[in-house]
């Protein structure tokens, strides 16, 4: 199963809080209050995300942490990046010599146009798209309010 970690999914819910208020700066403890995440955790993944140039903080008073970019130019590519390093389905997607089997692989370029293929995925999905409110599946029911007779 491919799937993200747990805390790159946590950044993303947290960067998607932020940009809900791209101006806003506001401070770890509220950020932890706010979103529901453990304090530790998000200062873990405030460090992360301030070395990769996503936010950054301000101390004092008026202190606290801002997205560093519009949420329209920052992708989910950049939010996983930060987390978890380069976007990579396999190793061999990254860099050669990596795999004893290399010489002899006859999948190796089929992984990199895939991996190429999501990578373009997440680079077209914005911190903006994320922070707006999920639209229904299709075939999911939305119960429509009545207008008054």
């Amino acid at each position: 199963m491919l799937r993200i970690a747990k805390l790159t999914d946590y950044a993303t819910g947290l960067m998607a809080h932020m940009a809900r208020s791209p101006d806003r700066r506001i401070s770890a403890q509220q950020l932890s209050q706010e979103t529901g995440l453990p304090a530790p955790t998000v200062a873990n993944l405030l460090k992360r995300l301030t070395r990769a140039g996503l936010i950054f903080g301000t101390r004092g008073v008026a202190g606290g942490y801002s997205l560093s970019k519009n949420p329209g130019s920052i992708s989910m590519a950049d939010v996983i990046t930060a987390i978890e390093g380069p976007v990579a389905l396999t190793d061999c997607a990254l860099a050669t010599g990596i795999c004893g089997l290399e010489a002899g692989c006859t999948t190796r370029a089929h992984w990199r146009l895939i991996n190429q293929a999501v990578r373009v995925a997440l680079e077209a999905v914005s911190l903006a798209d994320m922070a707006k409110p999920a639209a229904p599946a299709r075939g999911q029911y939305v119960k429509t309010p009545r207008k008054p007779a």
